[in-house]
């Protein structure tokens, strides 16, 4: 056992089935985001102004209830034709924005696209936890969030530049582009699920136990309570920046991103090394400043300084809690237990997304105190922890 281990730990990490995933990741992220910005006032245009919460609240939805589906197709269809299914779904919306140009046929598309991050971060987990030795999933998880991050960045900034010089369509246009190069990828990477099975449709028959993995439930709690805070930068953040007089409603979300990227090169690897909960209190801790920031905020300099507190606080945070969901399951059920974490991520920022939505009705005015509120909840995740850590003292600190 102790040579397997070892033989394992020796595993390279930075090889190209890695960096091609991590580079499909990249493309993914970028597609979806890419529209965010321009949305609020695009549905405003359409006649929809008191929905905006809907925007990211919808899309959370299906993106929530698609992933005990992802999560079990995972474990038995495999890890590549889930992601691909993701990817595929990004493409078609794209292209059908520009068609459904009624509020409902909006948000009837919120809720197709969603299904795209209900299927492929699920099965991506999954497959990094397949290829990568256990005692760097921290860091291994780290980088790839790290390139989820950059495509996060890139695209709200290239998608709100493409609307400025081009106009909307050909923004959706783009982002259908960008989700179809990352298909590309996806369909020519080996499959690393050992007991793949042929698909039926009975692997679509879902059952309780297959929506939730019970052994991850801390892991949800605390990514429940701390994603709220996206899902309210969403839904706020683009018409927070017009307010202060930034033109490219993407700077912020640039700005946020810059920043995580740049702790998750060392995030991952402190989070190995010091154990997952040590660095998810200090991540919290970050967050739930870097949100009161934001509220205090009155200038565009403050604003992006806001963003990167808040870069730092998430680039800490989301690797630790990624590798303690994998450290809390069982191999046999990782895209469950993943599929679990990530219906909890999507329930807090669809939560976070339709109460600040609902609270601000197009009132600037009321943004301060939403971002002050929504600190509150984030601390909540920070006392949980602290009550899961003094619970479980005598395990050791990875767990």
């Amino acid at each position: 056992m102790m040579e397997n281990a070892a033989e394992e730990d020796q595993r390279p990490l930075y090889t190209l089935q890695f960096g091609l995933l991590c580079l499909s990741s990249l493309l993914f992220s970028a597609s979806f985001n890419m529209i965010i910005p321009e949305l609020p006032n695009y549905l405003s245009s359409l006649g929809g102004a008191e929905h905006k919460g809907l925007i990211i609240g919808l899309f959370t939805l299906t993106a929530g209830i698609s992933r005990p589906f992802s999560g079990r197709l995972t474990d038995k269809w495999g890890r590549v034709p889930v992601m691909a299914i993701g990817s595929i779904v990004c493409v078609l919306c794209g292209f059908l924005y520009p068609i459904l140009t009624s509020v409902a046929g909006f948000f009837l598309l919120r809720l197709v696209h969603g299904f795209s991050t209900g299927f492929k971060p699920t099965a991506t987990s999954a497959y990094i936890a397949d290829i990568i030795p256990s005692t760097r999933w921290g860091e291994a998880l780290g980088m790839h969030g790290l390139c989820f991050s950059i495509g996060g960045a890139v695209g709200p900034a290239i998608g709100s530049y493409i609307a400025m010089v081009a106009d909307l369509n050909t923004m959706f246009y783009s982002s259908s582009a960008f989700a179809f190069l990352s298909i590309i990828i996806v369909m020519n990477m080996k499959e690393t699920l050992k007991d793949k099975q042929k698909f039926h449709r009975r692997m679509l028959k879902i059952s309780r136990r297959d929506i939730i993995e019970l052994r991850v439930i801390p892991a949800g709690i605390v990514t429940l309570f701390s994603y709220t805070a996206y899902g309210v930068i969403l839904t706020l953040i683009p018409d927070w920046s017009e307010h202060l007089g930034i033109q490219n409603k993407g700077l912020f979300f640039t700005a946020y991103t810059v920043a995580s990227v740049a702790i998750r090169m060392v995030s991952g690897k402190v989070a190995d090394r010091y154990g997952r909960i040590s660095v998810m209190k200090v991540g919290l801790l970050i967050v739930t400043i870097s949100v009161l920031y934001i509220g205090f905020s009155d200038s565009i300099l403050h604003l992006i300084i806001g963003a990167c507190i808040y870069g730092i606080g998430t680039g800490i945070f989301s690797p630790a809690v990624n590798a303690w969901t994998i450290d809390l399951s069982l191999p046999q059920y990782r895209g469950k237990a993943m599929a679990t974490m990530y219906i909890a991520l999507e329930a807090g920022i669809g939560g976070g997304a339709v109460f600040a939505g609902y609270i601000y009705h197009d009132q600037i005015s009321r943004i301060p105190g939403i971002m002050y509120g929504n600190a509150i909840v984030i601390f909540f995740a920070f006392l949980y922890v602290l009550y899961w850590e003094r619970k479980n003292k005598k395990l050791p600190n990875t767990l």
